[in-house]
């Protein structure tokens, strides 16, 4: 019998204007929501709360609800769905925003179907701290909850933030948003002390450098995979997050031994993400490719005693 549970997602749908030194898309699908979950569902079945306006493309709900997302959440208001326009140079872990439109995403409140409140699973993707806490509220007993943020939070929703991070299994971040967080230069003294707020685990995204989990038990640090060349790193670390929830999910084990495992699936599935721009590569993306990187990933990390 399969343990597979049900992921809740709640973030962000966008339309992304994108730039980088290896060319540009204009109103591509985009958004927190959609990369994690996308990422997610090659592992387990996902439910999306987002929000859209009229403008949204039934292709785009089409494309979605044909990767096994449930889209019940998917509220259709009046009005023009968020857009983010940006650029990236040859240090593809910067993004450059030149134009953020909130539109119908500025009055998104994420009020949760009644089938959804049961999650076991829930991923809070990088938006407002209130509205993650909104969530928080709505649902039942989740076995695993997760929050990511970003540094515009962290200058702006600080209390809100650390509301979060009480109520949260697992917070990520990247490692300038720790140190910022925490005040310390160290991203270990700022993990510990993340932890200490109440997530009994932090991971720390760090872009084309891989990523590092710590719990109350362990260490962990794995390396991005190596490319020849990345195309666009827009949504790489939603990806990477939506990869590791949906792996967990997946399992329904949260044990340190397989945390690391969904670190490196998280890994994995981004590393295809930044193939190309938007979701281009993850359409034609399968499970099989996934498990044969993964299979190279270890590879790569392995070493034999002295």
């Amino acid at each position: 019998m399969s343990t597979s549970e049900p992921l809740l997602i709640v973030g962000s749908v966008a339309f992304d204007n994108v730039k980088t030194p290896l060319g540009e898309v204009n109103e591509a699908l985009g958004g927190a929501a959609v990369y994690s979950s996308v990422a997610a569902s090659f592992f387990t079945p996902v439910n999306l709360v987002g929000v859209v306006g009229e403008d949204f493309p039934e292709e785009h709900v089409g494309f979605l609800a044909a990767r096994g997302i449930d889209l019940t959440g998917l509220q259709r208001v009046a009005g023009k769905t968020f857009r983010w326009s940006g650029y990236y140079e040859y240090d593809l872990n910067q993004a450059h925003t030149l134009d953020t439109q909130l539109n119908v995403f500025a009055s998104f409140s994420p009020n949760l179907p009644d089938s959804y409140r049961d999650a076991r699973y829930v991923f809070l993707a990088n938006i407002d701290p209130v509205l993650q806490l909104q969530v928080l509220d709505q649902v039942k007993s989740p076995k695993l909850a997760v929050c990511d943020t970003m540094n515009y939070w962290i200058e702006t929703r600080k209390p809100e933030l650390i509301e979060v991070l009480k109520r949260v299994d697992i917070a990520f971040m990247n490692d300038a948003e720790a140190r910022q967080l925490c005040g310390t230069s160290s991203v270990i003294k700022a993990a510990r002390q993340i932890r200490e707020l109440g997530p009994r685990c932090v991971v720390v995204k760090k872009g084309e450098h891989g990523a590092m989990l710590f719990t109350d038990h362990s260490f962990f640090s794995a390396p991005s995979y190596p490319l020849d060349e990345v195309v666009d790193p827009t949504g790489a670390g939603d990806s990477f997050a939506g990869g590791f929830m949906g792996y967990l999910a997946s399992t329904n084990d949260v044990s340190d031994a397989n945390l690391r495992k969904a670190i490196v699936c998280g890994s994995t599935v981004a590393s295809f993400n930044v193939e190309d721009f938007s979701l281009r590569r993850m359409s034609k993306l399968t499970l099989d490719d996934i498990s044969k990187r993964y299979d190279e990933f270890r590879t790569i990390c392995y070493f034999e005693g002295l």
